[in-house]
């Protein structure tokens, strides 16, 4: 590892704030990829256990105590209510994924929607995406753009 990305990883882990949960947030997010890669995303709690359950998916070991403290941790640290806007015409897959919670399979159907049919004008536009739950979309209508 060079001294830039040591002096880097220490400045980062030194924003962290300090809290229940760090620690495991520092050890288990750091397996994979780099610290601020992992809590760019703003997410509600939904939001964050959908990435801790994919992460687990991915290989990710953790007790279910440590599984809890990350979430609570998160969700307190990296709030939804700081997440920006997601517009869905121009939205990438882990965008859509991550901005606004939906499953790989749901982001990718938007991507092929709206390369089909165009951009999405409304929200009922959006509920038109196969595989997509109106419901989920209404929850998350405040994160939506056009």
């Amino acid at each position: 590892m060079s001294l830039a990305a040591l002096v880097a990883g220490v400045a980062l882990a030194q924003e962290l704030p300090d809290g229940p949960g760090r620690a495991q947030v520092e050890k288990l997010c750091k397996q994979c990829h780099e610290l601020a890669r992992s809590i760019s995303p703003r997410q509600d709690r939904d939001g964050w256990n959908h990435t801790m359950t994919r992460m687990a998916a991915f290989g990710m070991k953790t007790s279910d105590q440590d599984y809890a403290q990350v979430v609570d941790y998160l969700v307190k640290n990296y709030p939804a209510e700081d997440a920006p806007r997601i517009n869905v015409n121009k939205a990438s897959a882990i965008e859509l994924e991550s901005g606004l919670s939906l499953k790989r399979s749901q982001a990718a159907a938007v991507l092929a929607y709206r390369a089909k049919n165009g951009d999405f004008k409304s929200l009922e536009d959006l509920k038109k995406v196969p595989l997509m739950e109106a419901a989920k979309i209404d929850a998350k209508k405040d994160r939506i753009t056009f």
